[in-house]
């Protein structure tokens, strides 16, 4: 699939004009300087043809800090077929640090952004400076310019021919695709844990809490699926959370809501805090498969044993979780993480038959009768499974509402010792026999489980 690259240095609008592209704001814009830091990619369709459109980091001139990773990350990043459009500060003038990176890119476009008045009082021609006859003068603020910008893009990409077959087949059969969020507290090593998994440096890797700030995706085929990783920013505690992070959480959620998978990274260097918990807490509540990753385990901080306990101990709720060692430094266990994905996927989707379900829950009442209310009985007279991914189980019932939570629970964990649900939650809801119930509505309930 074809590439358009938006290059620039830092608060020139790269951000904002990929905003306007989609005309909703998916990129995260502010003042500071460097809110962007990873390669930010979505697909777009223009005029009926489909690319990937990316937001780039802003490349500085005086490299510094992961500013030198940036810099080297974001030119690796083009290709010579990519269409490129380098923009500039319109209001700040020509400067040689843009002229020397736009000399280097191959049929580049230069977008002169923030023309927020009139052209007449430009001396348009001093752009020629740069060697290119492709020159367009926008106001992403005012929305300005952007159709002649989207119309030559357009033409540009008819006569592109970069292909990419694994995004290809994307496209054409999207359930094999499975999206992955990948979250946990700053500096537990998300981003090195993506770039393991694609085996290549895609994310932006630092000491520097907050590096990741919009979520970092890319797709890799893995077997006879294609596995769509999400590097989300990093959870602080709420009172810490400054500035533009506030707007990375909002992010984090809305990567969640369309997610089927988590990976719950842990640094497993130091012992467990409460925000780990409160973190793991995301999959419940986006009622999502999760694997729990122990990162940096070749400086663990105890054994496996001892750290089993602790998890146990902390995420009680979270027992059905599989529980994989793993070193982004040293490719420990990788590829058990993507095995791990593809069963625990399977087990999300997994539809148990109408009879079989039936006959263990009633064995599951034989061995442990349901409790009466107030001296009366209650019966489940019948369960049915109304969706899967995550499985969502009615059961419909003389008194629904005097079920209680444990026995729920006890359900649950019949279910799971039956049928292979392996890091996926299970949903159960009591149903009155009049109540009416469908994939839109009526929507069961998640249960906490031990």
């Amino acid at each position: 699939m074809n590439k358009i690259i938006i290059l620039g240095k830092p608060n020139v609008g790269k951000s904002s004009l990929f905003n306007c592209f989609f005309k909703e704001r998916i990129a995260i814009t502010s003042d500071i300087s460097g809110t962007t830091r990873d390669i930010n990619i979505k697909s777009i369709i223009i005029n009926d043809i489909e690319a990937l459109l990316c937001d780039t980091a802003g490349i500085v001139q005086k490299e510094e800090g992961f500013f030198i990773d940036i810099k080297q990350k974001v030119l690796s990043f083009v290709n010579d077929n990519d269409i490129v459009l380098y923009v500039i500060d319109g209001s700040q003038g020509i400067d040689d640090y843009d002229i020397k990176l736009f000399r280097k890119l191959k049929n580049a476009t230069l977008v002169i952004n923030k023309i927020d008045k009139k052209k007449d009082g430009l001396n348009t021609w001093e752009y020629g400076i740069f060697g290119t006859k492709n020159i367009f003068f926008i106001s992403s603020l005012h929305n300005k310019g952007l159709h002649s910008l989207k119309e030559f893009v357009s033409q540009k990409l008819n006569n592109a021919i970069n292909q990419d077959p694994i995004l290809e087949d994307c496209i054409q059969d999207s359930n094999k695709i499975i999206n992955i969020g990948i979250i946990g507290r700053v500096n537990v090593g998300k981003s090195s844990i993506l770039n393991a998994l694609l085996n290549k440096e895609r994310s932006v890797v630092s000491d520097i809490a907050g590096t990741t700030i919009d979520p970092v995706d890319d797709k890799i085929e893995y077997k006879d699926k294609i596995l769509n990783f999400v590097d989300t920013a990093g959870i602080r505690q709420r009172s810490k959370i400054e500035g533009i992070e506030k707007y990375a959480l909002d992010r984090t959620k809305k990567i969640l809501e369309i997610s089927n998978i988590v990976l719950l990274i842990l640094d497993s260097s130091m012992p467990f805090v409460d925000l780990d918990e409160k973190i793991s807490g995301l999959s419940d509540k986006y009622n999502l498969g999760i694997i729990i990753v122990l990162n940096k385990w070749d400086i663990r901080y105890s054994e496996f044993q001892e750290i089993q306990k602790e998890i146990k101990r902390k995420f009680a709720y979270l027992s059905y979780a599989p529980i994989i060692t793993a070193s982004a430094t040293n490719k420990r266990h990788i590829n058990d993480i993507k095995d791990m994905i593809l069963e625990v996927y399977e087990n999300y989707n997994r539809r148990i038959p109408t009879a079989l379900l039936n006959s263990t829950i009633k064995d599951a009442t034989i061995r442990h009768p349901i409790p009466s209310d107030k001296g009366k009985m209650v019966k489940i007279y019948y369960a049915t499974q109304i969706r899967n991914a995550p499985p969502e189980i009615v059961l419909v019932m003389n008194k629904p509402k005097s079920l209680h939570f444990s026995y729920k629970r006890y359900l649950i964990n019949y279910l799971r010792k039956s049928f292979n649900f392996k890091g996926s939650p299970i949903l159960i809801s009591p149903k009155a026999k009049s109540s009416k119930f469908n994939d839109k509505e009526n929507k069961p309930e998640s249960v906490v489980e031990s």
